[in-house]
């Protein structure tokens, strides 16, 4: 038997590149193969004199991957000026644990690899594409005819400024026909009265005197509220980035005087940000200040997660430092989760237990859990009961809820927290400030500073109170009361589960102690009732305490909200633009404007909330 030939390294690389270009249709691949001149680069390397010319520092730029929303930084490997390869930057925790030190040198970090996900490596794909759009489409037939025709830049621009009979349909106003109101003094005014009549301490008749020379820049004399025919220009991104995004809302608001600046995040995870909020909103200097909009588990430490409507696969953060750190927690250390998603996602896939709920029936799902856990005392009553900084700071405690602070009740439903001047304590005197709240201990009630460090106050968790004509009972007893409403198979028929379903996995994530967490994203708010679907699931890391413990759930980690107003920032967008428009109006998506009765789930009307928020976590970790 003769001995054959074996491949060399070209030639095995020439036959892989030829049927890799025969499956793909454009040919792409195979093209920037031939534009590299490998077979230059092969010969080198079989001759045993190759440099592998993608490690040379010279070699590498680092930038951010935008093939989603996570912004993971890259490394991005060049040869002959053609990119050939994207990796993890090293230089970065988020691709790369533990990450190359800042101070390495650039020879250093050229030899060391992050991690990033297949979406990320297409990026080559996406820069290299024959059909990506990279000039202006304007339409030439009907709507909904797909039929395009490539125009220039400039004449985009004139066209969009100065409108015209575009596409053969009659006469379309440009944008110079609705930025009427260019005068910033005068927007600012109008804004200001706009303000004053929609809280009716000034009359639209009163308004309509007051600009009687200027209507004609409003939308409707009649309806002010409804702002300047500036806001007829609505400008709608996709998923536009932090930079991108300040930019789009300088020259929209600030501008063109529009209030209608919109990207993806209203209908894509809006609820999650704005219900995490409201949970961890804090009493400080007579205000609520606002709470943070991210919290997240600690996977590092984790022993238990669940995962609503996301995942560590998709659907979150993106892959590339998570994905890592679930399935390292899986090997090495024991670390669980389940996944709530009506479909077998590849992060369900390999998940302890997968629970395919109904769409929409988080809440229903979430309910039934809390309903189990105080029924069956799987509570961290300890955590519950601390009404103030200096009491958790007693029970080596990361934090304090407003569980045991009394809510007032007026015409049958709860409305806000009782404050101290509203009760009597000896000899009839006022209990306290507007600034504290009211907890009761032992039949007596007590006024609590939740930022106090120095006098621990706890309140019990079920209290009611009634005297002279006010009446009050626990945030903790009306959330009991709440979910109380309903029996647990109700709540299990709702979320499309079974009893067994909820209780199991209630019993799970109450045996971990403060080393589980409820994640949830994109999946579960995506409903009209997605606020209350977040609202349910956050209360279930309350009920165990977990909030700033190792294991637990964390806040922090953000986006660089690049406005230019941070430290070091050159360019500080909102001190850039002089003669900034004031814009004003209703929103034509009606955010912030209307409030709409929607269902929370099975026909239950939302207009009833969901009360109370037990939350108001204190974030900062006591050492």
């Amino acid at each position: 038997m003769k001995n054959k030939k074996l491949l060399s390294r070209r030639e095995f690389i020439k036959s892989t590149a030829f049927l890799g270009g025969l499956m793909v249709v454009n040919g792409t691949i195979l093209r920037v193969f031939e534009r590299l001149a490998w077979a230059k680069h092969l010969d080198d390397l079989d001759a045993g004199n190759y440099e592998y010319l993608p490690m040379k520092p010279e070699n590498i730029i680092y930038s951010v991957c935008l093939q989603c929303h996570t912004d993971c930084p890259i490394k991005c490997k060049l040869v002959d000026g053609v990119l050939v390869k994207i990796d993890g930057n090293p230089y970065c925790p988020q691709t790369k644990l533990e990450n190359t030190l800042y101070k390495s040198p650039l020879a250093l970090g050229a030899r060391e690899e992050g991690q990033i996900c297949p979406k990320g490596q297409a990026g080559i794909e996406t820069l290299y594409d024959p059909y990506r759009i990279r000039k202006v489409l304007k339409r030439v037939g009907p709507r909904g005819s797909n039929k395009w025709q490539t125009i220039d830049f400039n004449r985009a621009v004139d066209e969009i400024v100065e409108g015209g009979n575009l596409f053969g349909e009659g006469h379309v106003n440009g944008l110079k026909d609705i930025y009427v109101l260019r005068d910033k003094d005068l927007s600012k005014k109008m804004a200001e009265d706009v303000k004053a009549v929609q809280k009716k301490t000034m009359t639209v008749a009163r308004f309509k005197a007051k600009y009687r020379a200027h209507l004609n820049v409003l939308i409707d004399p009649d309806h002010p509220d409804l702002g300047p025919k500036n806001n007829q220009f609505v400008f709608q991104a996709g998923r536009i980035e932090h930079g991108r995004k300040e930019l789009m809302k300088r020259f929209t608001h600030e501008g063109f005087g529009s209030v209608n600046a919109f990207e993806h995040t209203t209908i894509c995870e809006q609820s999650h940000h704005i219900s995490y909020i409201q949970v961890t909103n804090q009493w400080k200097d007579g205000k609520w200040q606002k709470g943070s909009e991210h919290m997240k588990p600690d996977f590092n430490n984790a022993e238990y997660v669940i995962f609503f409507g996301t995942g560590a696969f998709e659907a979150n953060f993106g892959p590339p430092l998570l994905a890592g750190l679930v399935s390292q927690g899986v090997v090495e250390r024991n670390f669980k989760y389940a996944v709530v998603d009506p479909r077998l996602s590849k992060t369900a896939a390999k998940a302890d237990r997968w629970i395919p709920i109904k769409p929409g029936g988080d809440a229903a799902l979430a309910m039934g859990m809390i309903q189990w856990i105080i029924k069956q005392k799987r509570y961290d009553i300890t955590f519950l009961e601390n009404a103030n900084k200096a009491a958790a700071g007693k029970d080596k405690e990361s934090s304090w809820s407003t569980a045991s602070y009394l809510v007032k009740i007026e015409q049958g439903r709860p409305t806000r927290y009782l404050r101290a001047d509203e009760v009597k304590g000896e000899n009839d005197v006022p209990l306290g400030t507007r600034d504290h709240f009211v907890v009761f201990r032992n039949n007596t009630l007590y006024a609590v500073s939740p930022e106090d460090k120095t006098n621990p106050v706890e309140g019990d968790l079920f209290a009611k109170y009634s005297k002279d004509g006010v009446t009050a009972q626990t945030a903790f007893s009306l959330l009991k009361d709440r979910v109380d409403e309903r029996p647990l198979d109700e709540y299990a028929r709702l979320a499309g589960l079974s009893v067994r379903d909820i209780a199991d996995l209630a019993d799970e994530f109450t045996s971990h102690g403060k080393k589980a967490s409820a994640e949830l994203y994109r999946g579960a708010v995506k409903h009209t009732n997605g606020y209350y679907n977040a609202q349910a699931i956050i209360v279930l890391n309350i009920l165990v305490g977990n909030s700033g413990w190792k294991g637990g759930l964390s806040a922090g980690g953000s986006h660089w909200h690049e406005y230019g107003g941070k430290p070091g920032s050159v360019f500080n967008l909102g001190k850039l633009n002089k003669n900034k428009l004031t814009a004003f109006g209703i929103k034509c998506n009606r955010e912030k404007s209307i409030y709409e009765e929607t269902t929370l789930f099975d026909g239950y009307p939302a207009k009833r909330p969901f009360y109370p928020l037990t939350g108001n976590l204190y974030q900062e970790i006591i050492p």
